[in-house]
């Protein structure tokens, strides 16, 4: 998919496997405390992910050069009539390409994609101390919705 032609020249598009190393180098700003993952950890990730067709990375570029990322998940659903649910998963926009409409893009992509495989929400969750991403997200429509709880579990 291509942006908005008027907008710029950012292109949306699936993450391929070839992607794979700049999409998970991407990754390394959610999470820069933890430890890198090995090749071969990544290798396995990947395919476990391209083999789930609920779910899709993409990819937002500018003149071949990565620029962001995000994941969909389409969950099916048990209630609601039947009707699936969405999760994005995920969010990045490097740093030195901030504040240009990338996540805007990603975010609007998303909704788009959501509501075509006829999903009954599209829910995000963002740490607590991010406000500026909170500000974002409700400028795009999203709004706060319930307590969201985790568990911290070993995986190692």
């Amino acid at each position: 998919m291509r942006a908005q032609e008027s907008a710029s020249p950012l292109q949306l598009r699936r993450a391929t496997a070839a992607d794979r190393p700049v999409v998970m180098a991407m990754m390394r700003h959610l999470s820069p405390e933890l430890p890198p993952m090995s090749e071969d950890a990544q290798v396995a990730l990947w395919q476990e992910v391209a083999a789930n067709p609920a779910i899709t990375v993409w990819l937002v570029e500018e003149a071949g050069i990565p620029l962001g990322s995000y994941t969909l998940v389409i969950i099916p659903g048990l209630c609601h009539g039947g009707a699936a649910g969405s999760l994005v998963e995920s969010v990045v926009v490097l740093p030195e390409a901030r504040n240009r409409g990338i996540g805007e893009l990603m975010m609007r992509h998303a909704v788009a994609t959501a509501t075509a495989a006829g999903c009954y929400k599209l829910a995000l969750s963002s740490n607590k101390r991010r406000l500026d991403a909170h500000r974002f997200y409700r400028r795009l429509g999203f709004n706060a919705h319930g307590i969201s709880f985790r568990l911290e579990l070993s995986h190692g």
